[in-house]
């Protein structure tokens, strides 16, 4: 099976492979900055963080809570981890999450595992935000947002080798270690990379017990071959593990392992006009247990009668090559074809003792087949002016392999059995920015830009497939139409002597929106439909920094999306509400210091039973304020210490876009899935 994959997109990489190859003791300071605000906003539609600075509040070891901090985010909290990341009120694949230009996805139908579960931030040099359908070379969808892992280039001139290594404490026996090393020459390099997470459950503002504990742990490592400066041929392979408990639901994960593996060939300066060609294919497993005894006291349930277990496991094989143009003084572009396709497969026993699910053949569910092209380009029409334009298509297969699904508490044929659904789904963005002139001086400046994209998204594995998804028609939702989302993105970014500000507002119109309803009538109870409706968003986020003197320095954000369903009448399900982040920071030479004050309003527009495939509004949701410290003190320019206490005054709350809380043996029943408590954390990095 895996081979034939191969094979297939082998035919569509090899022939640039092979002309990609043919032609083919330092001290590193730290900066000692907590981000407790926002990573800044370096271009339009652009924010740009660095994943291995602390920050305040302290976020979980995956990659949802390191983009939490990123105004306009908000992550659905299920545990102590592995909490889903939404932006602008869209979740699932409306976000595309990749590593290192590879896209990853989960296995879990009910999204114990999202896709940010399996990174780990702190192995990477560099989270990038694109916001909105505004670039269509990073795969498929993402019409919300696109978020890149990504890691520097090695310059053996700069740095013959280096060492970074961090270790934290926090309240929870929480205790975090990381560590990433490379080393190389003129030839070639080596860089590892592991960390090691793990957490007891955490109290939230009541002292009340939340079950929130797991283990997770990480090894990667990649080799890197350059022959010459222009040259590069690295084969990368990643391998995890880990376990996590969840108060939302009646089953904890007890395993997300994940292995990868990545060759990437990239030639530089190839003509005058040809600068550059970037070829990579990749593979991914990743393979889930969840079960309702080896995390927490089994107790018999209508529901659950017997210790059950479900792996699902997901195979992925996508290939990408891309050529960097300069076609003139002004114009440059990229161009790049990118194939993709994966099988997801089952495996479930209902009692574990009995029947374990280990000795079970695994039956596949669906597949996913996809083929596509792109082109963007960038006009410098004049020194302070610049279009960006691009366009993409893309082919899509996918197989439903279900021969029965559930219904109520039956088990009935599936209505699309054996079916193939196909489609051509096209996207494409222009945008005009430009740096007006009065504005332009040695410390002041103002940049313009306006953009209109347009995405049309396949129905994902959750909407199509997930815990059986039913449509209003059948007792299946693998037809359910494809979304087409046309938005508007406007902004400014300015700069003065003193301060710097961003502005970054958007308006769009989603057709056949997919909504996940818990409401149909007609249906048996705990039936979930997938349809589609028309659906429309609008808001933005505002960031705002400004030195007070010479040590002082305020920064302030604003974040806000309203949604409505156009169809129903009445507003769009899971939209957060209005959130504030007001932070006065003081930096010496040595050490810093600083507060945070999160302020979140009420959210009362909901719809409740309604949402997408992370989760549906519960009800309405009141405001609250969280306070928390931190500091910062250099020992040596290769340590570094700092420290924090979040949420100081023990606030007791839960998030609105948050899970219901589950009936779990030892644990009280809460309405929602509280937040932490006070957190105190302390760490130290290390650079070597």
């Amino acid at each position: 099976m895996l081979s034939d994959r191969f094979a297939r997109l082998g035919i569509l990489l090899c022939s640039t492979l092979a002309s990609a190859l043919t032609l083919a003791a330092v001290v590193v300071p730290i900066e000692a900055e907590i981000i407790v605000v926002a990573p800044r906003t370096v271009s339009p539609l652009e924010v740009v963080t660095d994943p291995g600075k602390p920050r305040q509040p302290l976020p979980a070891h995956d990659g949802a809570d390191y983009l939490k901090t990123i105004p306009g985010f908000s992550v659905t909290r299920k545990g102590g981890t592995d909490g889903d990341p939404l932006f602008r009120g869209m979740a699932g694949s409306r976000i595309n999450i990749l590593t290192d230009d590879a896209m990853l996805l989960g296995g879990c139908g009910a999204r114990m595992d999202p896709p940010t579960a399996y990174v780990f931030p702190q192995n990477f040099d560099r989270i990038r935000v694109l916001k909105g359908p505004q670039s269509v070379r990073y795969g498929a969808g993402g019409a919300a947002a696109t978020v890149l892992f990504e890691r520097d280039d090695y310059d053996h001139a700069a740095e013959p080798y280096r060492l970074h290594a961090s270790v934290l404490t926090a309240s929870w026996n929480r205790r975090d270690l990381a560590v990433d090393g490379q080393a190389g020459n003129s030839l070639g390099y080596l860089r590892l990379r592991g960390s090691d997470a793990r957490s007891d459950d955490y109290d939230d503002g009541s002292g009340t017990r939340v079950h929130s504990d797991y283990h997770r742990w990480n090894l990667q490592a990649a080799l890197g071959w350059t022959p010459s400066d222009n040259t590069l041929v690295e084969l990368s392979g990643a391998r995890s593990d880990g376990e996590a408990a969840y108060a939302d639901r009646l089953m904890d994960g007890s395993r997300f392992a994940r292995d990868a593996l990545t060759l990437r060939v990239r030639q530089r300066d190839l003509s005058t006009w040809l600068t550059e060609i970037d070829a990579q294919i990749a593979y991914g497993y990743v393979d889930h247990v969840m079960d309702n005894y080896s995390q927490r006291v089994f107790t018999p349930s209508m529901m659950m009668p017997d210790p059950a277990a479900s792996n699902p496991d997901r195979e992925t094989l996508a290939g990408r090559i891309t050529a960097s143009l300069m076609l003139g003084a002004d114009l440059s572009g990229v161009v790049g074809v990118d194939a993709h396709e994966d099988e997801h497969r089952a495996r479930s026993s209902m009692n574990q003792t009995l029947m374990p699910y280990q000795a079970m053949a695994r039956t596949v569910d669906a597949q996913f087949r996809k083929q596509g092209a792109f082109a963007e380009l960038s006009y410098q029409a004049a020194p302070d002016r610049q279009w960006i334009t691009g366009l993409r298509l893309d082919r899509w297969t996918v197989d439903d392999e279900r021969l029965m699904v559930r219904h109520g508490m039956m088990r009935v044929p599936n209505a699309t059995a054996g079916e193939t659904d196909r489609a051509w789904l096209p996207s494409g963005f222009a945008r005009y920015e430009h740096a007006l002139p009065g504005f332009a001086t040695e410390s002041t400046s103002l940049l313009m830009f306006a953009g209109l994209g347009y995405v049309e998204r396949t129905p994902d594995y959750w909407e199509r497939f997930g815990n059986d998804r039913q449509s209003l028609e059948s007792n299946s939702a693998f037809f359910i139409d494809p979304e087409r989302t046309t938005q508007l993105d406007v902004g400014l970014i300015g700069s003065g002597e003193l301060s710097r500000w961003s502005a970054s507002l958007f308006v769009n119109r989603i057709a056949d929106y997919i909504l996940i309803d818990t409401r149909v009538a007609d249906k048996p109870a705990g039936t979930v439909v997938a349809r589609n409706v028309d659906a429309r968003s609008w808001g933005g986020e505002l960031e705002y920094a400004r030195r007070l003197g010479a040590n002082w320095a305020l920064e302030s954000t604003l974040a806000y999306t309203r949604g409505d369903n156009r169809t129903d009448g009445g507003v769009l399900a899971q939209m957060p509400p209005l959130e504030a982040r007001l932070a006065l920071n003081y930096a010496a030479d040595r050490y810093a210091f600083g507060g945070l004050l999160r302020m979140v309003a009420a959210q009362h527009r909901v719809d409740e039973g309604r949402g997408n495939i992370v989760g549906q509004d519960i009800g309405e949701s009141a405001g609250f304020a969280i306070f928390s410290l931190n500091a910062s003190y250099r020992l040596t320019s290769m340590l570094d210490l700092s420290a924090g206490i979040d949420n100081l005054l023990d606030k007791d709350y839960a998030e609105h876009l948050s899970r219901a809380g589950a009936m779990v043996s030892g644990f009280i029943q809460s309405e929602q899935v509280n937040e932490p408590g006070r957190t105190a954390w302390l760490k130290l990095d290390i650079a070597l």
